[in-house]
């Protein structure tokens, strides 16, 4: 069971034109377990639940319904944290051969991010977390042709340079100080 102290965003779940295609490219390219699947009692789409963590029965629900002449998706990105700068590499090749398109590369100083479009053209964001912040949006380019310790060594420079960086320690900490919960406790 998942433990949390607040509403914490948790899954989401994305209207498809060809449901076992898309099963096939989000469970094949990031190795997501299928835990359920079936026809919906409150609307009659057919569902396919998916997860990364067995703490969450879903993360990821893919639904039909997505009409085949729809032109723009509603999505604005599906995003995955990945454990390593290697999985950015790995896992981008993988979309690509699966059919995945428009495959970028783009530093934000507090991640590195690789996008892409999936087979049907929503924008889909894997991640990795560096131990820095700057300010939001923040966007440079990204060249995983490099090596890992390059790169980091190359983010923080880029951050450091930045009038808004800080350790990703000191912003974690502004951030529970900020908490709405804390704000309305007894003798906050």
């Amino acid at each position: 069971m998942l433990t949390v102290s607040r509403p914490t965003p948790s899954h989401f779940g994305i209207f498809v034109t060809d449901l076992e295609r898309m099963v096939a490219f989000y469970t094949e390219t990031f190795d997501l377990t299928i835990t359920d699947r079936g026809v919906g009692r409150t609307f009659r789409n057919d569902l396919v639940f998916t997860s990364a963590s067995p703490d969450q029965h879903h993360q990821l629900v893919l639904a039909s319904g997505r009409p085949a002449d729809a032109t723009f998706s509603t999505v604005m990105q599906i995003s995955f944290v990945v454990p390593s700068i290697q999985h950015l590499r790995d896992i981008s090749a993988c979309a690509a051969a699966r059919g995945a398109t428009e495959i970028r590369g783009l530093n934000h100083g507090n991640a590195l991010s690789v996008y892409m479009l999936d087979p049907e053209g929503n924008t889909v964001e894997i991640y990795v977390d560096t131990p820095f912040y700057v300010a939001q949006p923040h966007g440079d380019p990204l060249d995983l042709s490099k090596d890992d310790e390059t790169l980091m060594r190359e983010t923080e420079a880029i951050c450091r340079g930045d009038p808004t960086f800080m350790p990703l320690a000191q912003w974690q900490a502004q951030f529970e100080s900020r908490s709405p919960a804390r704000a309305a406790a007894p003798g906050a």
